[in-house]
C-alpha cells in the first residue's frame, strides 16, 4: 500500500502495470529472481529507470541475485492498489460498455463494476449482463443503495460532458473516459482518459508513414 501517498510521475504510473504484467508471466514459468536487467531487454525500458520506478516501492533487488518475482509482484499489486476492491459504475452501455461489464479481468486488479447506466429503455431492460442497469437518472437513489468511486464513461462524445457532471454531482471521485471528447473535471476529482480512437488514428497515421 502507497502508505506515504506519493503522487509519482505519470510515466512512473503507466511503466509499473508493465513490470507487473511481466513479472505475472515469469512467475507462471516458475521464474523465482529477476534482474532490471532482463526486465530491462524485455520491455525496452532503460535498465536504471527501472531500478528508479521500483525505488518508490521501497523493496531493493540483491546484489547478483536481482528481486524476487514473487515479492515484487506482490508489493507491485499493493502499491497500485489492484489488491484492494473499487467498485464503479459503467455510463453508457452500449457494445463497449457492455463489453467492460463483461470484462471479468478487471477485477483482477481490483475494479469491481456493480452497475450500469443509460437513457436507452431497451437498453436498460437487459438482464444478462450480471449487473443491474438503471436509467441515468436514478444514480443518486443508487449511489445510496450501492455507492462507487468511479464513474468508466462509454457514451457519446456529445453526452460525455454532461455524464461527467451527473455522476460527480451524484458523488463519484473518479471518471474513467473512453470517449473521444476531453471531459472537464472540477479539481479533487480524478482523471484518466483513454482514447482509443486516438491510439487508432496514431496506428493509421504510422502505417501510411511506412508507404511513403
Amino acid at each position: 500500500m502507497n502508505e506515504n501517498n506519493i503522487i509519482l510521475p505519470e510515466p512512473t504510473l503507466r511503466r509499473l502495470p508493465w513490470y507487473l504484467a511481466y513479472l505475472e508471466i515469469l512467475k507462471g514459468k516458475n521464474v523465482e529472481n529477476v534482474s532490471s536487467t532482463q526486465i530491462s531487454r524485455a520491455l525496452s525500458v532503460d535498465a536504471s529507470q527501472i531500478a528508479k520506478d521500483l525505488s518508490f516501492l521501497n523493496i531493493k533487488g540483491k546484489t547478483r541475485i536481482g528481486y524476487e518475482v514473487k515479492a515484487l509482484i506482490e508489493a507491485l499489486s499493493d502499491f497500485l492498489g489492484f489488491t484492494r476492491t473499487h467498485k464503479a459504475y459503467v455510463i453508457g452501455a452500449g457494445s463497449l460498455g457492455k463489453a467492460l461489464i463483461r470484462d471479468s479481468g478487471l477485477s483482477n486488479y481490483g475494479l469491481e463494476i456493480v452497475a450500469g447506466f443509460d437513457v436507452n429503455e431497451n437498453v436498460i431492460s437487459r438482464t444478462d449482463l450480471g449487473v443491474p442497469l438503471y436509467h441515468i437518472d436514478h444514480i443518486y437513489d443508487v449511489m445510496e443503495e450501492n455507492p462507487a468511486s468511479i464513474a468508466i464513461l462509454t457514451v457519446p462524445a456529445e453526452s460525455a460532458q454532461e455524464s461527467a457532471d451527473i455522476a460527480i454531482g451524484a458523488g463519484i471521485r473518479a471518471i474513467w473516459n473512453f470517449t473521444p471528447y476531453r471531459v472537464k473535471v472540477a479539481e479533487g476529482v480524478v482523471m484518466a482518459n483513454t482514447s482509443i480512437y486516438a491510439h487508432l488514428a496514431l496506428i493509421f497515421n504510422r502505417l501510411e508513414a511506412l508507404k511513403g
